[in-house]
């Protein structure tokens, strides 16, 4: 088990990933269990999560197994590597999900428009203007992150 969630973690097709054992008597994963599990995953540099932003394109469940088709702000995105993992292993956790198979996409790009309702409150209240672009706003904030690369300037 444990080498499983090794190759998991490196973020391999599911194809090439073996399911986890799981009882027969266990249930498909609930939808909005899955998409609570999407919401605890943040971008980095605006601070909303995944789902609401508008990130996820596809989410399909079939019997145990999880697909999801997401972008990201920017093909720049410092997290491109990792966020994948980071969904995945959310998604994973979630009671009666089997396998999980993210895939990065860049079409179409991602736009404000896909941001929800909830969300563009929360940016307002935040003081973040959500009908420019999120990633030059965090760009101009200087805001850096713990996964943020070659990066050297610091908050002020």
């Amino acid at each position: 088990e444990a080498g499983v969630a090794a190759i998991r973690r490196l973020a391999l097709p599911a194809s090439l990933v073996p399911p986890r054992s799981r009882p027969m008597s266990t249930p498909a994963p609930d939808r909005d269990a899955v998409i609570a599990a999407l919401r605890t995953v943040e971008d980095p540099e605006i601070p909303v999560n995944l789902y609401d932003l508008g990130l996820i394109y596809e989410l399909e469940i079939e019997g145990d197994v999880v697909r999801i088709v997401m972008t990201l702000t920017t093909p720049n995105c410092p997290v491109a590597e990792t966020m994948p993992t980071m969904v995945r292993e959310a998604v994973g956790g979630v009671p009666g999900v089997g396998d999980v198979s993210v895939e990065l996409t860049w079409n179409p790009p991602w736009s404000n428009a896909r941001i929800s309702e909830d969300a563009k409150l929360l940016l307002e209240m935040m003081g973040i203007e959500w009908t420019e672009s999120l990633a030059a706003q965090a760009a101009a904030r200087k805001r850096i992150t713990g996964i943020s690369i070659g990066r050297t300037d610091r908050p002020s």
